[in-house]
């Protein structure tokens, strides 16, 4: 028997590990974009807020989205419960109190990171920093999943992990098709659109997708190819299909999962049958905003069935809304 309790912070430190790598991602790819745009360009780093979901936070408390504010806010400060090191210290307390069903390894590793976080937050803020620290905390996150992989056993509380991971990446990665991709769409600036390809480039790698979409694509890096891929690939690790089928898997092995699964279907079923062609010459905004209304649902599923102290089961809020720590 699973406990709510376990299952819910299981659940949530899998999401929160996720979340630190994406967002150490998501700065280190927009600085080196900001590198290869023209001085003049209108691009900065307030989508980094917009993606993030929480700018009405940020203006609260600061006037102007320019880099060293955007960084403190994304990294370090506590009035953002979602930057990295409010977020590591949530997965480490979900952790510390679920040691005995964790490899020491896997404890160990996080520790470290949270530790080298804590330490050596100020490097983001300069630019000769700035890769070195964001890059270790990527592959200290890459370490603590394969760890996770390797060493513990796939029962059902390792699929509470792969699926908070997993819904964790088709949030970020709608979100990043959202702020990122809409803007590059024809309806914008024309003074930058002889650096689409580096822009298209840019959304790709905030998701680690470039390589991988040269490998299986074969055409050039352009909007409604890029699109397709992040949203309808089966195979890479963080397409909405992808990670949406890691979650049917999951749910396949465990009780109770009958009304997630249909609401599951219901997720599956937009992105598969997306005519991405035309929400490109539509309104992008409005097919992500029904499909994050469709996650939405799904978390409530989730909720009703998993986490609310029945046997197999974390408070899963609105997908915006991510902020839950169980001690």
């Amino acid at each position: 028997m699973l406990l709510a309790s376990v299952a819910e912070r299981v659940y949530w430190f899998a999401r929160y590990v996720e979340r630190v790598e994406n967002t150490a991602r998501m700065i280190l790819v927009n600085n080196n974009l900001l590198m290869d745009m023209p001085k003049n360009s209108t691009l900065g780093w307030a989508p980094l807020v917009s993606i993030t979901g929480i700018a009405d936070i940020f203006y609260e408390h600061y006037q102007e989205a320019n880099e060293r504010n955007v960084l403190k806010f994304l990294v370090m400060d506590p009035n953002n419960p979602s930057c990295m090191l409010c977020t590591l210290t949530n997965a480490r307390e979900n952790l510390r109190t679920s040691r005995a069903i964790f490899p020491r390894d896997v404890w160990e590793a996080l520790n470290d990171l949270y530790s080298y976080t804590k330490e050596n937050k100020s490097a983001v803020l300069t630019r000769r920093g700035r890769y070195a620290f964001l890059s270790h905390i990527i592959d200290s996150c890459h370490l603590i999943t394969g760890k996770l992989s390797a060493s513990m056993s796939h029962d059902q509380i390792y699929e509470f992990v792969r699926m908070g991971r997993n819904i964790e990446r088709t949030d970020m990665t709608s979100r990043v098709i959202d702020v990122r991709a809409d803007n590059l769409l024809p309806k914008h600036d024309e003074d930058l659109k002889p650096f689409d390809d580096i822009q298209w480039k840019s959304v790709l790698d905030s998701l680690a997708a470039h390589q991988m979409y040269r490998r299986y694509v074969h055409v050039r890096v352009q909007g409604v190819a890029v699109l397709s891929y992040l949203l309808q690939d089966w195979y890479f690790p963080r397409a909405i299909q992808h990670c949406l089928t890691q979650v049917e898997y999951c749910l396949r092995n465990l009780p109770l999962n009958e009304a997630p699964q249909y609401a599951l279907v219901r997720a599956q079923r937009m992105v598969r049958n997306a005519d991405v062609r035309k929400i490109v010459a539509g309104n992008l905004n409005s097919y992500i905003n029904d499909l994050q209304l469709a996650l939405i649902d799904l978390n409530a599923e989730l909720t009703s069935s998993y986490f609310e102290g029945r046997e197999v089961s974390a408070t899963i809020y609105n997908i915006a809304d991510k902020q839950r720590v169980t001690a």
